[in-house]
């Protein structure tokens, strides 16, 4: 389902054959290491005004969901809607890129009156008031919610978005092809360069990162790895330091060495080229360990990305949470508020059916989660054990969709065409710095 993956870099997911607007989302504030196992038409589906939707006394309202590549997903999210009985609740699932098709709508009286964010909404949607504030839906449940998720879909104290499940990006890697190479799991960049290098023959390549050579996932591990952050605790440009700029000249190390397997026939968050054989390791998503278990029974394990060496920097997995949000512009706010708190806090049922049987994914209640017994073995007990370890936030919330796309190309240019990582990261500095004082001045 997710990965929420990095705003930085809005990647297509391609998965099971569909083709995914993935996960922008990640960024859950801090508090990570407490985690427990812890839909575009020009009809919005609503009606002409505020009241019925011409069934009774029951509202219209259009549900929102980017199109997941786990079989059974949408099916599933359609009939939680069908069985709410306050609302005639219409899904509309949508394939390409759903962060610009929601984004453009909330600027138009036709959007969804209920949609799922990577993270919750970006603090111009929430500046903006194109989204309600959605704190009183939680109630006694508060305490219940992962306390880092609800802290980065928040802003001055009001909560813009309920945390659906968790994801999280890792390593996978084929344990035969480690032991017939004498490679051991690294645990420093440089020993993952030397492991791909060692694991590539004219058949597999050592590792892939997507199609892209990992400039669309590899934004934010690069800059933990080197020990530092997007953003600091005062709200600074975080990683303007001689450590990222190393830790991105790894990232074009990798490119130039030929390890990468690229022009794969599906991205990085599918499975696909880890269970042929095309690659020895991969990075790729908690959410499709089901598909690899049933490929590569007890072949393979599970990994963050390393840290840069063996005195700086730590390992880490981007972690994030779609959210559910209300449309500012929505005639029926309060009906939709209700139909967010019927899902997305009362029905833990459904919930859990969400987080599980799909794909694996984390609850983002701490009670589910001790009841979600497809993570309590495994690989996917180690994967969540690195969350509680090694999670980190895609991107905080001042972290603002134009300095992604500024860090996204910068990212680019240094890994496929090998520009200079301290000028391409000042840039990036410099027009994170205008939107910080754009964001926190307006």
């Amino acid at each position: 389902m997710r990965g929420l993956w990095d705003r930085a870099g809005t990647e297509e997911r391609e998965m099971a054959g569909a083709g995914i607007s993935r996960r922008g989302v990640l960024g859950l504030g801090a508090g990570l290491a407490a985690m427990a196992v812890a839909g575009c038409g020009s009809n919005s589906g609503r009606p002409s005004s505020g009241g019925s939707g011409g069934s009774g006394d029951k509202a219209t309202l259009q549900q929102w969901y980017h199109q997941y590549g786990e079989a059974g997903t949408q099916q599933a999210v359609e009939r939680y809607a069908k069985a709410y009985p306050d609302a005639t609740v219409t899904v509309q699932w949508s394939p390409g890129d759903y962060d610009k098709k929601v984004s453009t709508s909330l600027l138009t009286d036709q959007g969804p009156d209920i949609f799922e964010y990577g993270n919750g909404p970006t603090i111009d949607m929430i500046k903006g008031k194109q989204v309600v504030d959605l704190s009183d839906l939680l109630g006694d449940a508060r305490s219940d919610f992962n306390s880092a998720l609800l802290d980065r879909m928040s802003y001055q104290g009001k909560l813009y978005g309920i945390p659906q499940v968790i994801d999280m990006q890792l390593l996978v890697y084929r344990k035969s092809l480690l032991s017939a190479a004498g490679v051991q799991p690294p645990q420093t960049v440089d020993e993952l360069l030397d492991a791909a290098k060692k694991l590539t023959t004219d058949k597999v390549r050592g590792l892939f990162v997507g199609n892209d050579g990992g400039v669309g996932v590899l934004g934010g591990p690069a800059i933990w790895s080197a020990g530092l952050d997007y953003l600091t605790v005062d709200h600074e440009f975080g990683f303007d330091a001689p450590t990222a700029y190393e830790s991105l000249s790894k990232l074009r190390q990798l490119w130039t060495s030929k390890v990468l397997l690229l022009g794969a026939p599906t991205d990085w968050s599918d499975p696909s080229a880890f269970t042929q054989g095309l690659t020895a390791m991969q990075f790729t998503g908690l959410w499709t360990l089901p598909v690899i278990e049933k490929a590569l029974p007890g072949d393979y394990g599970v990994l963050p990305w390393p840290k840069l060496n063996a005195t700086v920097g730590e390992p880490s997995v981007p972690v994030g949470a779609y959210g559910a949000c209300v449309n500012g512009k929505s005639k029926n706010v309060e009906a939709a508020k209700k139909f967010v708190k019927w899902l997305w806090v009362d029905q833990t049922d459904d919930q859990l059916d969400f987080a599980q049987s799909y794909g694996f994914h984390i609850p983002a209640r701490k009670s589910l989660s001790d009841k979600a017994e497809k993570l309590k073995s495994g690989p996917a007990a180690d994967a969540v054990k690195l969350l509680n370890d090694h999670g980190h936030p895609q991107n905080p919330l001042l972290w603002s969709p134009k300095a992604g796309t500024a860090y996204t190309d910068a990212l680019s240019r240094i890994i496929r065409s090998g520009a200079d990582p301290a000028t391409e990261i000042k840039a990036v500095k410099s027009v994170a710095d205008a939107e910080l004082k754009r964001i926190t001045t307006s």
